[in-house]
């Protein structure tokens, strides 16, 4: 494959794996070659390359006679994603509350005031766009780049089951509170209390989303 085509496959991977993030191609969705070419206005050569890679990553199955499809995600796959992803921005919750400068401080806290009104209002939407925001802040705040990198690829991963969250009725102003209790704990230049009050949260997250995806949640 040449470097043009190498660039367009690494391109439209991105876009593939960015709409399956959102939600936008379900798990179990069908990812036909000729639709996605359409789709993206290329040709079917880097459609190929794209699906090949997504398909090392996990993020798609390849199977004989049934073509390429979103890879369904197991209750125990989910759980672990969840355990990780508490585990990795806990570790960068941490490393901010010792690492961020005052500028970055003052950042986070006035990102975390905007948002309380969003969550007194229910703007679920806005509030969901501002958390991402409000998160990243957090992991940039660590400087550790591989770190950051990981976490948000791990974030962009479950976003689809977090932002699931926000449709429960007050999730939004739980939310806010328990982002509070790490705000307090990084501005505060105090590392195992931000660890801890990440963690609590990231657990309050999972609980969410269980909560919502119940059958009597339906």
């Amino acid at each position: 494959m040449d470097d043009d085509n190498q660039t367009h496959a690494e391109k439209l991977a991105e876009q593939i794996a960015e709409a399956i993030h959102s939600g936008l191609f379900a798990p179990g969705f069908r990812l036909d070659e000729q639709a996605l070419a359409d789709r993206y206005g290329v040709s079917r050569t880097p459609v190929r390359e794209a699906l090949r890679r997504l398909a090392a990553s996990g993020l798609i199955e390849v199977r004989p006679r049934r073509g390429a499809q979103v890879a369904q995600i197991t209750p125990e796959q989910l759980e672990g994603l969840f355990v990780a992803m508490g585990e990795m921005e806990a570790t960068c919750a941490r490393l901010a509350a010792m690492s961020m400068t005052p500028v970055e401080r003052r950042r986070l806290q006035a990102m975390h005031e905007k948002m309380e009104g969003m969550a007194a209002r229910g703007e679920a939407d806005a509030y969901a766009e501002a958390n991402q925001a409000f998160h990243a802040q957090i992991y940039a705040g660590a400087h550790n780049a591989p770190l950051a990198e990981f976490t948000a690829g791990l974030r962009r991963r479950l976003g689809r089951f977090r932002n699931a969250q926000f449709r429960i009725a007050g999730r939004l102003v739980h939310s806010h509170a328990e982002h509070g209790a790490v705000v307090k704990a990084i501005l505060a230049g105090e590392p195992m209390a931000a660890h801890a009050a990440m963690l609590d949260h990231v657990s309050l997250v999972e609980d969410a989303f269980e909560q919502f995806s119940a059958p009597s949640a339906a």
